[in-house]
């Protein structure tokens, strides 16, 4: 399918659209503060050998030492000697009766060493490393260190032992192990070639630059989210890929020039005076997917929940009352449905499981209209889904393959006043909350006045519908209570201060 990649570049955000058709399908935001380590490698230096816990602590020019465990050591570790800063490496036994060898045997304080951050700092706790590097590309792992030749879990049985043929014979013997990606099942042998050319030659750069720079250095960033476009989003369909920084363009046009070849001639600059989201109204898009409720060309709609566990979607006919009958009238709803939701996964970046609830269809031949449709519009998802087929329930159940966070967990945070709910407790709920805590404290304390402080609803309410029942209270306890309207406080708010 066409396909043109629209890239909106500013110092502190990098937003990336994949529009088809004329309407946005897919959209990514990188935000230059949030980036994370994971997948970085460096050159650091041990700081200090902790055998009690068999781990190390290691400077990797981070404001907090880094964490590395034995189990994440090598079995040889290629580092300069912190005195002369020569190459040298050194190869103990990694294994001492089936137990990994001591660290303190493998590592000593100031030893330089190659690692990879597994996992970003969190809190106090450092990053944590790994001296078993790994570079992903577009369809395989490179291990330099390992001659392993695996394929994906997720891949079928049946297809793993031909496949690692293929890579056998394209790895060749220079040396280094791949791993198959799920994504690069189907790939031509010409794609998995140019990726593993990439790979060879991003670990030689890796190699000398550990020779060449001093401890704690930066030898290899994993990519921007400009570099994945050209070797993850990027496709043969793709027509072009304009961005609206010529600082970026230029940095891009290099890295695809010695990289990938191919996608360096789709590259151009967006310089026209409107915003480069606004050709294809990409904002609005934005601000539509945010929510819960998708609005269908004929009336009808969706309802999208994003819960903890999966992801729900409920399909109405709403004002469509176009067809012959209502039978045409749900197949027809339902078939656009399948369309939209396969869009609004893809745009909404949603993951894991999904069930989507169709509108009950009577005829057989309806269901398998709308699955297949819905089958057909998924297959354009890079992103690898399963469908399972309707359920007993008449539920369509499937999933999609997490790769990062919704879009609504990215842009979004829950709300302040509703605390992620969604909803809030009614003026009347919220007054009569407040009747019974003033009953509380009285049994408690003897005040000389209780004063309630409340949003402006909850203080109109007392004065207005709830006056009598106030008034009462007041009588029953036998002190004031007085009415302080906060206009800073939620509707679910309230504090009952004692005077």
């Amino acid at each position: 399918m066409p396909q043109d990649i629209l890239i909106n570049w500013s110092p502190q955000e990098t937003r990336v659209a994949v529009v088809e058709y004329g309407a946005v399908q897919e959209l990514q935001v990188e935000r230059t503060l949030e980036r994370g380590l994971v997948g970085n490698v460096y050159l650091g230096k041990v700081a200090r050998v902790l055998p009690g816990m068999q781990s190390a602590f290691m400077d990797i020019g981070l404001e907090r030492a880094a964490f590395l465990h034995v189990a994440d050591l090598m079995s040889s570790i290629n580092s300069r000697h912190p005195e002369n800063g020569a190459s040298i490496t050194g190869t103990p036994a990694s294994q001492e009766g089936g137990l990994p060898q001591p660290i303190e045997k493998q590592l000593f304080n100031g030893q330089t060493l190659m690692v990879q951050v597994l996992k970003d700092p969190i809190g106090t706790k450092g990053a944590r490393l790994t001296a078993q590097i790994s570079i992903a590309g577009r369809l395989l792992v490179f291990l330099p260190q390992d001659n392993h030749i695996g394929v994906s879990q997720k891949i079928p049985p049946r297809q793993r032992e031909n496949l690692r043929q293929r890579m056998q014979a394209l790895a060749g013997s220079m040396g280094g192990g791949f791993i198959l990606r799920t994504n690069g099942e189907d790939a031509l042998d010409a794609e998995l070639a140019e990726d593993i050319a990439y790979l060879r030659k991003t670990w030689a750069r890796i190699k000398e630059a550990s020779l060449r720079l001093p401890p704690p250095s930066v030898l290899h960033q994993d990519l921007s989210l400009l570099q994945r476009v050209l070797r993850d989003v990027a496709v043969e369909e793709t027509q072009t890929i304009r961005i609206d920084s010529r600082e970026q363009f230029e940095k891009l046009k290099a890295f695809a020039a010695e990289f990938m070849p191919a996608t360096a001639q789709k590259l151009q600059l967006y310089s026209g005076e409107r915003p480069i989201f606004d050709l294809f109204s990409i904002d609005e898009d934005i601000a539509k997917a945010l929510g819960r409720r998708v609005d269908l060309k004929s009336g009808g709609y969706l309802i999208i929940d994003q819960t903890e566990a999966l992801t729900t979607v409920d399909v109405n006919t709403g004002g469509f009352v176009g067809a012959r009958n209502f039978d045409d009238t749900i197949f027809k709803t339902n078939l656009e449905a399948a369309q939209a939701i396969a869009r609004q996964l893809r745009l909404r970046n949603l993951g894991g499981i999904v069930i989507v609830d169709f509108i009950d269809m009577l005829k057989e031949n309806h269901r398998d209209a709308v699955l297949e449709e819905f089958q057909k519009q998924l297959a354009r998802d890079r992103i690898k889904t399963t469908v399972n087929g309707f359920s007993t329930l008449g539920l369509l159940e499937m999933t999609r393959k997490r790769t990062r966070e919704s879009l609504a967990h990215q842009l979004c945070e829950p709300c302040s006043a509703c605390m992620g709910k969604g909803t809030v407790k009614t003026v009347r709920s919220v007054s009569y909350d407040i009747l019974r805590e003033i009953l509380r404290e009285a049994r408690q304390f003897n005040p000389r006045e209780f004063r309630v402080v409340a949003s402006p609803k909850v203080i109109e309410f007392f004065l207005d519908e709830e006056s009598q029942h106030l008034a009462g209270l007041s009588d029953f306890i036998g002190k004031p209570i007085s009415l302080q309207a906060e206009a800073a406080m939620a509707q679910e708010q309230y504090d009952i201060v004692l005077l």
